[in-house]
C-alpha cells in the first residue's frame, strides 16, 4: 500500500515536529507504544470482569480458552503490522479498508472503531467511579447509581482533557499505571500458587492439571464458542498501539512491533493470572469458586483478599489490588479516546467526515474537536443509558464484541486483498500477508454471525429482550450491536449525499501492492 498524501483541512500546525495530519511524529518509541496497547486492553478490570463469567461457561478449561482467544488477536496483530508498514496512518482500518474495498467499507469500518469505543467508555468511566469510592471504604456511594455515574462523567471529562494536553502525556502516565497493574497482578498470581503448592489454599484449591489444557473436556460446542466469545473480548485494545503510527518513531515498524508484542504480553498475564486463580479457588460455584454468580462481574476483590489477608500487608495488598483495577479502568477510559479521535481525525482529513473534525491543536499537537467530541459523545452516550436503565448500559457492553469482530475482522481481509498480487513473492508474505490474517478475519466473522444471530439473539441472554415486526423477540445486546452498526450505514448515506468527493474515490482511490512497489 503505498503512501500517498491525504488531503487535510486541518489548520497549519505551527512546530516542525507536526506530521502529516498536525500530529506530533516521534513522540512514542516502542516502549510507550507497548504500554498504550497493553493499557488499552485493561488486563486487571478485563480479568475482573470476564474471568468468572468464562470459567461458569468453560469451568476448569478456561486457561486454554484464554489461550485459544488469543490466536485470531495476534493473526488480526500481523494484518496490522503488514498494512501499517507500507501505510502508516491514523485512520487504521479505515484507510486501509477504504484503499483494499472502496470508500463505504472504509467508512463502516471507522464507524465500528467508534462505536466500540464509544460503549467501551461508558462502561469504563462506571467501574472507575465505583471502584473510587469502594477504595475509600465508601460502599454505599459505590452501590448507587447516582453517585457513581456522577464519578464516572468526572472520569470521562478527566481523560479526555488529558488527551487534549498531548500524547507524551497520556503515554507517561500510561507507562506508571500499567507497571503498577503487571507487578500487582504478578504478585497475586505467584502469591496464589506459593499458597497452593505449600498447603495454605483455600476448600477447592487443587494443582495445576493437564487436562484444563484440553479444550476436548469442555461439555459442549455451545459453551465453548460462548466462552471464547468471552475471552476474545479481554484482548481488544491492543490496536490502539498502532492508531498513534503518526506520532511513533519508525512510524512504519514501531507500531507494528508494538501491536504484536502486545498480543503475545497479553497471552502470559491472562494465562498465568487465569491458571493460579483457579488453582487457588477453584471452578466452584459457591464459596471462594471463581463460578460463584455473587461475584461473577468482579472476581479479583474476594479474590484479592482470600489470596493476600485482610491483615497487615496482605490488608494492604487487598487495598491496592482494588485500586489497579481502578487504574486500570481509568487508563483503559484514556486510550479509549486516542484511537477514536485519531480515526475521526483521519476521516474528516480524508473528507469522509466534516473538516472541523480534523483541527490540531498549535501547542498541543493533538486533535481538538475529534478528542473532544469522543468525550462528549461518550459521556452523552452514558448518562442516557444510565438514566434508561443500567440494564441497557451492561447490555451495550456485551453488544460491543461485534463491533470489535466487525472491525478486526474487514483489517484481516484488507490485509489478504490488498497484498493478493504480492503473496506469491515470498513465503513470508503468504503466511503473514495471507494466510494467517486471511483465517484470523475468518473466525472473526464466523464468531460474529453465530454471536449475533444465534448467541446475543436469544431472548433469555444478557438482562433482557426487545420485540421486532416480523421476528419476534429478539436479545437486547444482539439489537444494540447490530443496530449500532446500521445507524453508521444510515449516517453514512447521508453524508455520502450531502459530501460526495470521499465517496467518489476523489480522495483515496482504491489500490492493490504491486510486486515491484509493495515494500
Amino acid at each position: 500500500m503505498s503512501t500517498t498524501t491525504h488531503t487535510s483541512d486541518a489548520s497549519p500546525a505551527r512546530s516542525s515536529h507536526a506530521g502529516e495530519k498536525g500530529l506530533k511524529s516521534g513522540s512514542l518509541g516502542l516502549v510507550s507504544s507497548v504500554a498504550i496497547g497493553l493499557a488499552s486492553t485493561a488486563p486487571a478490570y478485563s480479568l475482573a470482569a470476564t474471568l468468572g463469567l468464562v470459567i461458569a461457561g468453560v469451568g476448569l478449561q478456561s486457561p486454554i480458552v484464554m489461550i485459544l482467544a488469543f490466536v485470531p488477536m495476534l493473526l488480526i496483530a500481523y494484518a496490522y503490522r503488514e498494512l501499517n508498514a507500507v501505510d502508516p496512518d491514523c485512520g487504521t482500518t479505515f484507510t486501509w479498508a477504504s484503499r483494499a474495498f472502496g470508500p463505504r467499507t472504509g467508512w463502516m469500518a471507522g464507524w465500528g472503531i467508534i462505536v466500540a469505543d464509544v460503549i467501551v467508555l461508558a462502561n469504563l468511566a462506571q467501574i472507575a467511579g465505583q471502584y473510587g469510592f469502594e477504595l475509600i471504604g465508601a460502599d454505599g456511594l459505590a452501590g448507587s447509581t447516582l453517585w457513581t455515574t456522577v464519578a464516572g462523567a468526572v472520569w470521562i471529562v478527566l481523560m479526555t482533557w488529558l488527551c487534549y494536553l498531548g500524547i507524551e502525556i497520556s503515554a507517561a502516565l500510561q507507562k506508571i499505571l500499567l507497571g503498577i497493574e503487571v507487578v500487582l497482578l504478578a504478585a497475586l498470581a505467584l502469591t496464589a500458587l506459593v499458597r497452593v503448592y505449600t498447603g495454605h489454599g483455600v476448600a477447592g484449591s487443587s494443582h495445576i492439571a493437564l487436562s484444563w489444557f484440553n479444550p476436548l473436556a469442555i461439555d459442549s460446542p455451545g459453551a465453548f464458542t460462548k466462552g471464547i466469545l468471552a475471552a476474545i473480548f479481554i484482548y481488544w485494545g491492543w490496536d490502539t498501539a498502532v492508531s498513534v503510527n503518526e506520532e511513533t518513531e519508525d512510524a512504519n515498524r514501531t507500531p507494528g512491533r508494538a501491536a504484536v508484542i502486545s498480543t503475545l504480553l497479553l497471552l502470559a498475564i491472562y494465562a498465568a493470572v487465569t491458571t493460579s486463580a483457579q488453582a487457588f479457588a477453584g471452578a466452584g460455584t459457591t464459596g471462594s469458586g471463581l463460578a460463584n454468580p455473587d461475584h461473577s462481574g468482579d472476581v479479583l476483590s474476594g479474590l484479592g483478599s482470600e489470596v493476600f489477608g485482610s491483615h497487615g500487608i496482605g490488608w494492604f495488598m487487598t487495598k491496592l489490588l482494588i485500586f489497579m483495577v481502578l487504574t486500570s479502568s481509568a487508563a483503559s477510559t484514556q486510550t479509549s479516546i486516542l484511537p477514536t479521535a485519531r480515526t475521526t481525525l483521519s476521516m474528516a482529513a480524508h473528507k469522509a467526515l466534516p473538516a472541523r473534525f480534523a483541527r490540531i491543536h498549535a501547542k498541543y499537537l493533538t486533535p481538538t474537536w475529534s478528542t473532544v467530541g469522543m468525550g462528549v459523545a461518550s459521556l452523552a452516550f452514558y448518562l442516557v443509558l444510565t438514566m434508561v436503565s443500567t440494564n441497557v448500559l451492561t447490555d451495550s457492553i456485551g453488544s460491543i464484541g461485534l463491533a470489535i469482530a466487525f472491525y478486526y475482522g474487514l483489517t484481516g481481509l484488507a490485509c489478504v486483498w490488498y497484498f493478493r498480487k504480492v503473496l506469491t513473492r515470498s513465503a513470508h508474505d503468504l503466511w503473514f500477508k495471507g494466510i494467517l490474517p486471511g483465517i484470523g478475519a475468518l473466525v472473526l466473522f464466523g464468531l460474529f454471525v453465530y454471536a449475533a444471530f444465534f448467541v446475543y439473539a436469544d431472548p433469555s441472554y444478557g438482562t433482557g429482550s426487545i420485540s421486532l415486526p416480523l421476528v419476534g423477540s429478539v436479545g437486547r445486546v444482539s439489537v444494540l450491536g447490530i443496530g449500532s452498526l446500521l445507524v453508521g450505514l444510515v449516517v453514512m448515506v447521508v453524508y455520502a449525499i450531502r459530501r460526495p468527493a470521499f465517496f467518489a474515490k476523489e480522495v483515496i482511490p482504491v489500490s492493490a501492492a504491486e510486486v515491484a512497489t509493495a515494500e
